[in-house]
């Protein structure tokens, strides 16, 4: 506490701060230079970081790019936020605030004050809604009713245009201000109902200084409509040869605009089918047992500790541990595996896998937000609504786009009124009309959110859990990807091969070992006691045990010194090591793992141990090979044990003789050596090196601790995942770039076009219709590029 309010009072303009440690607050006066942001970094320098909070909310009513930059900032103007995202496809904002500074609801009226609607998300195991399915539902309406109104106006304008002769036809059966009374009629109600939308918002954030999409759309419709109903009641306001109407422009715009969003709505949803997949896997209800009788109860109302019966068939609906009973269960959604997984008592379950044919009952460990499903939903959500440096481009652009665009308009228009031809009025109004439709920042917005939606969806249904968003750009430049030897490329279960007696009885001396091993939680351990459980032998009392970090163990057992370890700790110990040269050069040739054991002092036993190598290890360094990445190994093992591993493997560079906390290191040297890494682990001691590497990979069967400090998780122990994660960076980051290069290109090309850059050479002036087909099309073309990602298969 007294350090807390040291750092605090040491901040200049802090006339005064009190802790208080019962409510875990800080009560602080401050003026000038001090700000929030200075004593937040204040209490992170002094080691104790202010409380933060994160929310995820869904927010309504952005269509474009510049939506996006404009929630960022409103968010992020307000003090104690640390961090603000804005996901344009996802359409939610997952913001990152100071407990005490603001709270929910100041956050939701930042957003409404910027324009638009916000509801937070409270309960995150609520399945997830396809808005966008009933979004598209609501634009299905509208674009029919459009449609229905804009048809007539088209067949007819468009069609006179294409069949003469239907054009005389027309011309000679209706009066032309007649017909243009019904054109305007039409129109009117196609503005002033399905388009109502692009007015009711677009003209509210013109006035607000930060015009967005719906404002282009409003300004060039509104723009075609109102001159053509100048010309068609107050017809002498206009230059004779300028008594043109647009209002098949007014209304063919807003239809075709409105046919895109609907795509686009279509669109949107799928590229959040992954979450709604994963949310479906849950269990609504189970059978358990409250007060001596067992009831059916929602999953919601599980509490830790409760038993529940298990049915063949159904779905385990929270993680738990067997009490009793036998079955096989299906646990493909975890571990990408198809083979079901016996399961008898003391056996862990998962919420959302599939019980086989037996009957089983469980207790209740982990319940509602708690279980690996909810999650992987959530890293998955989180992954989703991630922002990618490569981003950074589009929203520096997207910030300064359409007030961009306005302007070339207004150029546009002036220009042609200078040096155009008669009728001069007309060819402006087209012109400036096509300029405002057809720039549309749609795409670019898009263009990165929706493939990355879709390639971690995809990814976490293949296995592959991209926990930091950042890490989907940072994995495809990798150039060396490093493996924690134990539990990686291999099973992660030692055996004992060999038992080589240098002094003493062998059974006597086994038992003494694996008595002393029942003391450690290493992997080895086990093995050694599985050795002397297989050989019957009884285990004898020990004294004393303690373990030497990254050598081994020292222990009294029956009265005797014993060391247990490897070469380091007999010479660390001053144990004359000479007895152990044979049986450890042999050992080492045959890839094994010595486990050298003295008693009082002597040379007594070296013990064999394998960790049988995974069956896909091999294929998995072949395939790195093909992609261009070098392999390295980081182990434990003796430097021969290694090297005959990798050898096996083809791995190209070995680390051997490593100590635990000693891997962060290796990685540092190899990030100097190579460039960008990935480290590949799965223990408590790879944490460090999976946090010091560029590109963190856990094996999902590993601890909480590696996961937790890994960029990727693999849900499954296959390593061969690492390769089809490498996959998904690759593709998805290829497909972000042919995305923002066609989003780019396309404003690029089409801009001069709708101003009119190829009339004087050619007499082509680009139709408002077309500008408008061209922008709705342009967002499609990247949803769908996007979608192309769900296609994605397994690496092997």
């Amino acid at each position: 506490m007294g350090r807390v309010e040291r750092a605090l009072n040491s901040t200049t303009g802090v006339s005064n701060a009190n802790v208080n440690l019962a409510t875990e607050t800080a009560e602080v006066t401050f003026d000038a230079p001090a700000d929030v942001a200075g004593l937040v970094a204040a209490l992170d320098k002094a080691g104790y970081p202010a409380r933060t909070e994160e929310v995820t909310f869904d927010v309504q009513g952005m269509t474009c790019a510049s939506c996006v930059g404009r929630v960022e900032r409103a968010l992020a103007a307000l003090e104690g936020v640390r961090e603000a995202s804005v996901n344009l496809a996802a359409e939610t904002a997952q913001v990152r605030y100071l407990a005490g500074v603001q709270d929910v609801q100041s956050l939701t009226k930042a957003i409404a004050k910027s324009g638009y609607d916000a509801r937070a998300r409270m309960d995150r195991e609520a399945a997830p809604v396809n808005r966008k399915a009933d979004e598209a539902r609501v634009l299905r309406k509208r674009l029919v009713l459009a449609a229905a109104l804009t048809l007539p106006i088209f067949v007819i304008e468009m069609g006179g245009h294409l069949i003469p002769a239907l054009h005389h036809w027309w011309m000679m059966t209706v009066p032309e201000w007649l017909w243009r009374m019904v054109q305007f009629a039409l129109t009117c109600v196609v503005l002033a109902g399905p388009g109502r939308v692009f007015f009711s918002k677009g003209i509210p954030s013109l006035l607000r200084g930060g015009p967005d999409m719906n404002a282009l759309v409003a300004l060039g419709s509104g723009a075609a409509f109102a001159y053509s109903t100048v010309v068609t009641f107050w017809p002498q306001a206009v230059p004779m040869g300028a008594q043109n109407v647009y209002f098949e422009a007014a209304a063919v715009i807003v239809t075709l605009i409105l046919l895109g969003r609907w795509l686009e709505a279509g669109a949107k949803g799928r590229t959040g089918e992954a979450i709604r997949k994963l949310a479906g896997m849950r269990a609504k209800v189970a059978r358990v047992e409250r007060a001596g009788a067992v009831i059916e109860l929602p999953i919601e109302e599980i509490k830790v500790g409760d038993v529940l019966h298990l049915r063949p068939g159904e779905k385990i609906a929270v993680d738990g541990r067997v009490l009793s009973g036998e079955s096989h269960v299906d646990e493909a959604m975890i571990s990408g595996e198809p083979i079901p997984v016996a399961k008898a008592e003391g056996a862990a379950v998962i919420a959302g896998t599939v019980n086989g044919e037996g009957s089983m009952t469980y207790v209740a460990e982990k319940v509602g937000a708690d279980t690996m499903l909810a999650q992987i939903i959530r890293m998955v959500e989180e992954a989703q609504g991630a922002k990618l440096p490569i981003q950074s481009l589009v929203d520096k652009v997207t910030m300064y786009f359409v007030p961009v665009v306005m302007a070339l308009a207004v150029l546009t228009v002036s220009i042609w009124l200078v040096v155009g031809p008669e009728p001069v009025l007309a060819h402006a109004l087209v012109a400036g009309v096509a300029v405002l439709i057809i720039a549309c920042p749609c795409a670019m917005g898009l263009a990165t959110p929706t493939s990355i939606m879709v390639g971690t969806g995809r990814a976490a249904e293949l296995g592959v859990l991209f926990r930091k968003g950042d890490a989907l750009q940072a994995l495809q430049g990798v150039k060396v990807i490093a493996f924690d030897k134990t539990g990686t490329l291999t099973q992660g279960r030692p055996d004992v091969t060999d038992v080589v007696v240098l002094e003493g009885d062998e059974d006597m001396l086994l038992a003494m070992v694996a008595a002393a091993e029942a003391q450690s939680e290493h992997p080895i351990a086990r093995a050694i006691e599985r050795a002397a459980e297989a050989r019957g032998l009884r285990l004898p009392e020990v004294t004393k045990a303690r373990a030497v970090a990254g050598h081994g163990m020292k222990a009294e057992v029956e009265g005797k010194d014993i060391l247990i370890g490897n070469m380091r700790l007999m010479s660390r110990e001053k144990i004359a090591t000479d007895a152990f040269e044979a049986p450890l050069s042999d050992l080492a040739e045959q890839g094994r793992t010595p486990v050298l054991v003295a008693v009082n002092g002597v040379p007594a036993l070296v013990i064999g141990i394998s960790d049988p190598v995974r069956p896909t290890s091999r294929r998995t360094i072949e395939a790195l090979h093909a992609r261009g990445i070098k392999v390295a190994m980081v182990s434990g093992d003796t430097r021969k044990a290694a090297e005959a591993i990798a050898r096996d493997l083809g791995i190209d560079h070995v680390e051997a003789e490593v100590l635990p906390k000693g891997k962060a290191k290796i990685v540092s040297a190899l990030q100097q050596s190579f460039g960008s890494v990935a480290f590949v682990g799965d223990g408590i001691n790879d944490a460090p090196a999976l946090a010091s590497a560029d590109v963190g990979v856990a094996i999902g069967t590993g601890t909480d601790v590696a996961i937790e400090a890994a960029d990727v998780v693999l849900m499954g122990g296959d390593p061969g995942a690492v390769v089809t994660a490498l996959d998904v960076s690759r593709k998805t980051m290829a497909n972000i770039r042919q995305n923002l290069f066609w989003a780019f290109a396309y404003n690029a090309a089409l801009i001069p076009v709708a101003a009119g850059a190829l009339y004087p050479a050619f007499g082509i002036q680009l139709s408002p219709m077309l500008g408008a087909g061209a922008m709705a099309m342009s967002s499609v073309f990247v949803l769908s590029n996007a979608l192309r990602l769900r296609g994605l298969r397994a690496a092997f």
